[in-house]
């Protein structure tokens, strides 16, 4: 496992409960899907998760939360949470994706709050890793503060 690596410029990050078996199907379908490579990953139980989220007033023990970092270690940083972030990843991602979208037209608190319902019974859906799957060899590079 590799320690973390800073986190400046280089894509979206995307911070995700590393033992949440709904977050790792999430991982695994954005990089089925990301032919660019520019989605990186980081488990929100990770020391980068928990300075990033610390520096925008967040609680890093929050694991009930999707986080998408924009332009990381720049001043303009800026984190996109729960279903902001869920529709950014797919309109990035492109083609059918890009029609999620459309569900911008519904207000965020309306859309969080499916997505809170979602997250309250994740676990008994998707399942529990004891610790954070280890990432295909081909991926890893993309996977920042493995060591979480």
């Amino acid at each position: 496992m590799s320690e973390a690596r800073p986190a400046t410029g280089d894509g979206p990050i995307i911070l995700y409960d590393g033992v949440c078996g709904l977050c790792s199907r999430l991982s695994r379908f954005v990089l089925a899907r990301d032919r660019a490579g520019r989605f990186r990953f980081a488990p929100l139980q990770g020391r980068l998760a928990g300075e990033i989220l610390t520096r925008h007033g967040r609680d890093p023990r929050d694991l009930d939360t999707l986080y998408l970092v924009l332009d990381s270690g720049r001043p303009e940083e800026h984190l996109l949470r729960k279903s902001d972030a869920a529709l950014w990843i797919l309109r990035e991602l492109g083609g059918p994706w890009r029609m999620a979208g459309a569900l911008r037209v519904v207000p965020p608190a309306l859309r969080d709050l499916g997505y809170d319902a979602v997250a309250r019974i994740r676990y008994r859906l998707f399942g529990r890793y004891d610790s954070c799957p280890v990432p295909a060899p081909e991926h890893r590079g993309r996977f920042l503060d493995l060591g979480a």
